[in-house]
């Protein structure tokens, strides 16, 4: 259920609604294609996964494969992504909450939420499991009644308020399927290229969708659950994603989707359609979902970043204290540091929400980068694989190298499109929030990162025994390196595949 629904969040439920004013029925190409990327990008990591089951996940496979200083980066710029991502999730809870009770505080929104998800996370990785189930049950259901509905009204071609639902919105939509201009309904801003530069947005739909990598680590049968979860997930993208976004266009003109004309919010694609049937009670049961969407993300953050920062902290790139466990075998120190973090990022949210922008774009980067290693250290196992040194993992990347290769270079060029958003989403120069991030922003993680890296060293290098390399060489295993025993299980399985093979070749 955490392949299932995972990802499906903020992302599908809100965010479209916007792309779908300003991109047109195109938007289900741009989840189709990121769609595509994001099955590779699965895979890859299924053949990880399956080489060595670990929840340090990306930093445990970075350091393996590229040394230590690429799984400080690595980790660091994970944890960077799921601190920022909850800061914004938490202030989300706080705006869903308002919808019924205006005058709420936002701060006391901003804390049961909280402490709600670090409960859960605290007790144990089955708590865990188990409230991800019911969310991802609770936002399944919601895609899935929609689909249910959507698919009755076009096929019947029923009215929805003005407006008859069918096929032919598709097409007979203001500037048709793929507009290229800004009609009567779009923005006058509005190119031919608007789809495939809306990719950068729509990367961010699939986010999370990495974090059966991390909960490999605590599977029971890693081997069996992982090529059935990665496999649910063209499934999940084919119907969830591309399926929702189909029916909408195909619901309504896409020039009514993205802001509430009341309140001038940004208002939920569902809620549009739900509410020009006029079935506003299911305004409602949305805005539950998104909750629940919202506070499943800062599970997973938590989850993620507790791992994460012990896996760091083991190799002295992290506090010592983060290496605290409990009795049932929960990182609560990382844990509690993210939660800190996210506690003092939303609160200053609440005074500053154009700071908070810019703290979104970086967290876009740091997206970008976890899935670039991922494809990174896929290439590289299946390098040392060829040459015998690794043993073959059982669940293969398919069209390697060829797939990483491109999920690499579309990867990339999300990162310039990102910044060419960034620099038409405003006439105002301190207000391209995307562009300045990542102009001015990536550079400034960069050195941030150098710094840390500096800082760090010399502990990490005497933990070491001076080996900050990576674990491989071409020959085999890196020479005086204390390994760990699943990488010299493989290493050792390895070689006796091919002495075998040698002498029934003699």
């Amino acid at each position: 259920m955490i392949a299932i629904g995972g990802a499906i969040g903020t992302g599908l439920f809100l965010g479209s609604a916007t792309r779908l004013h300003s991109v047109g029925p195109a938007l289900v190409v741009s989840y189709a294609i990121t769609g595509i990327i994001a099955y590779l990008l699965m895979r890859a990591l299924g053949e990880l996964v399956l080489h060595r089951a670990t929840s340090g996940a990306f930093v445990s496979y970075m350091r393996e494969f590229f040394g230590e200083r690429w799984a400080f980066i690595t980790g660091w710029m994970y944890w960077l992504n799921w601190a920022l991502t909850g800061i914004a999730e938490l202030s989300a809870v706080a705006l869903y909450v308002q919808h019924w009770w205006p005058s709420f505080p936002k701060p006391v929104s901003v804390l049961i939420g909280l402490a709600v998800v670090l409960v859960v996370n605290l007790l144990s990785a089955a708590a865990f499991g188990e409230f991800e189930f019911w969310a991802a049950i609770a936002k399944v259901g919601a895609i899935v009644v929609f689909l249910v509905v959507g698919l009755v009204m076009v096929i019947g071609q029923f009215k929805i308020g003005d407006h008859r639902a069918g096929i032919s919105n598709l097409w007979s939509n203001a500037g048709g399927f793929w507009p290229s201009h800004g009609g009567p309904d779009l923005t006058s801003s509005y190119n031919w290229y608007g789809p495939l530069l809306v990719l950068s947005g729509v990367v961010f739909a699939y986010a999370a969708i990495e974090l059966v990598g991390v909960a490999a680590g605590e599977m029971k049968d890693a081997a069996t659950e992982v090529p059935k979860a990665v496999n649910a997930v063209i499934f999940r993208i084919g119907v969830f994603y591309c399926g929702s976004i189909l029916l909408l266009a195909c619901m309504l003109p896409t020039s009514v989707y993205g802001t509430n004309p009341k309140t001038g919010d940004t208002e939920s694609p569902f809620v549009t359609v739900f509410g020009k049937m006029g079935m506003n009670w299911m305004g409602d049961v949305i805005q539950i979902v998104l909750i629940i969407a919202a506070m499943s993300s800062l599970n997973s953050g938590l989850y993620s970043t507790g791992r994460v920062l012990r896996s760091l902290g083991m190799s002295k790139e992290a506090p010592k204290f983060t290496l605290k466990m409990s009795k049932s075998g929960v990182p609560w120190a990382g844990i509690m540091m993210t939660a800190v973090v996210y506690v003092f990022g939303a609160v200053l949210n609440l005074f500053d929400a154009s700071a908070f922008e810019t703290a979104l774009g970086a967290t876009s980067i740091c997206i970008l980068f976890t899935w670039g290693t991922i494809f990174a250290c896929q290439l590289q196992l299946r390098h040392l694989v060829n040459k015998g040194v690794i043993e073959r993992s059982p669940f293969q990347m398919p069209g390697h190298p060829w797939t990483s290769i491109i999920g690499l270079a579309f990867l990339g060029y999300v990162l310039i499109a990102l910044a060419i958003s960034g620099w038409q989403e405003s006439t105002q120069f301190w207000k391209k929030t995307d562009f300045l991030v990542v102009v001015f922003g990536l550079p400034v993680i960069v050195v941030l990162l150098a710094i840390g890296w500096t800082a760090v060293r010399k502990a990490v290098s005497a933990d070491r025994g001076g080996q900050l390399g990576p674990y491989w060489t071409e020959e085999g295993p890196a020479p005086g390196m204390d390994l760990p025993k699943s990488v010299l299980a493989s290493a050792e399985r390895a070689a006796g595949t091919e002495g075998r093979a040698e002498e029934e070749e003699s």
